[in-house]
């Protein structure tokens, strides 16, 4: 087990007290023991740390405690991140493939790969050096994977699908299904033929239960750095830029253009071929029916500016108080209200 000098060290961070202590894991601080470590991002939280069982706290350097070691760090929700996946580092998959796996002939995977049971591995299909497939994974005719990709259980890649450098895909996802395009021909919905593909970025990660459709011509582009949250709908010819935020229950319609560092909050739904510039940040359950620009903060439904969409919210909040009011005033003069009632 690390030392808190250890632990300072892979953090860049500075111990005060006592460098040698052992640390043996990390937990919250209203579960911690003696012997872990624990974090603190503010007054409150630092506070709780100081009354808890812990033997350590990692914290900004203004906090420092005559109870405990403390770890400053010039960020403690960034050293936070780092310090669990110090203590609970991610599985290890052994190299090879699982005798219950199918594999195409002329399927290229790298011997340092990982391919589970029950996995269906298609034709040409290319995987990189240490990449996993953990079980129940379906992987179409021709798709790439880069090196150290994870495929949790039971996803499915359609046929074609590129796929970067250190990408997580979690359970239950499908890229490259069929987009949603059909034509209305003598009364009878004719399906147009989505023979495009799926192409994901380096580092980007999906949550489980998502779906991303191919494109009808051409590619759906998920950029570089993206997350993408559980339970996210993404449609056809869509092009996400880089390091965005996609959060639960998003829908975005066909042949939308995302710019970079884009957030969109749950249950957002982005209407089809509309462009959101760089750096826009989307509320949770807005609606959005037009184009948005550069550095845009829009809300509601239908989404407006935040300003203008907040003092419709403020507005509204007094409508009944104005309504109230108004009733008032009918009353002493002696007006009465035409609401059309006989």
């Amino acid at each position: 087990m690390p030392t808190a000098s250890e632990i300072a060290k892979y953090l860049d961070g500075e111990v005060v007290g006592d460098g040698h202590a052992i640390l043996n894991s990390f937990a919250p601080a209203d579960r911690a023991q003696l012997g872990d470590l624990t974090f603190a991002e503010n007054e409150d939280f630092f506070a709780r740390a100081e009354q808890s069982a812990a033997t350590a706290i990692i914290a900004d350097k203004r906090f420092s405690s005559a109870k405990k070691i403390v770890i400053n760090v010039p960020n403690a929700r960034i050293a936070f991140a780092k310090a669990l996946a110090l203590f609970f580092p991610e599985p290890k998959f052994p190299a090879g493939i699982h005798p219950a796996a199918v594999v195409a002939p002329g399927a290229k995977i790298d011997a340092s790969a990982h391919v589970g049971p029950h996995c269906v591995v298609g034709a040409r299909v290319q995987i990189g050096a240490r990449s996993v497939l953990q079980s129940g994974n379906s992987v179409g005719d021709d798709s790439r994977l880069g090196e150290d990709v994870n495929i949790f259980p039971n996803v499915t890649i359609y046929p074609r699908t590129e796929i970067g450098h250190r990408v997580r895909i979690h359970a239950g996802t499908v890229i490259g299904s069929d987009g949603y395009g059909y034509v209305l021909d003598g009364g009878f919905h004719r399906k147009v033929p989505q023979i495009g593909n799926v192409i994901i970025g380096d580092d980007v990660e999906i949550g489980a239960n998502v779906t991303v459709d191919r494109g009808a011509l051409g590619a759906t582009v998920i950029g570089k750095g993206t997350k993408i949250d559980n339970l996210v709908q993404i449609a056809h010819n869509v092009q996400i830029g880089e390091h965005c935020l996609v959060i639960a229950q998003v829908g975005i319609a066909g042949s939308v253009k995302l710019g970079n560092y884009v957030v969109l909050a749950g249950q957002a739904g982005i209407g089809g071929h509309l462009k959101l510039g760089n750096q826009v940040t989307v509320g949770a359950q807005s609606g959005v029916m037009t184009d948005i620009p550069d550095g845009g903060k829009w809300l509601g439904s239908p989404a407006q500016p935040d300003r203008e969409m907040k003092r419709q919210f403020i507005a509204i909040q007094r409508l009944p108080d104005l309504l109230k009011r108004i009733a008032e005033f009918e009353r002493k003069f002696g007006l009465k209200k035409d609401d059309g009632a006989k």
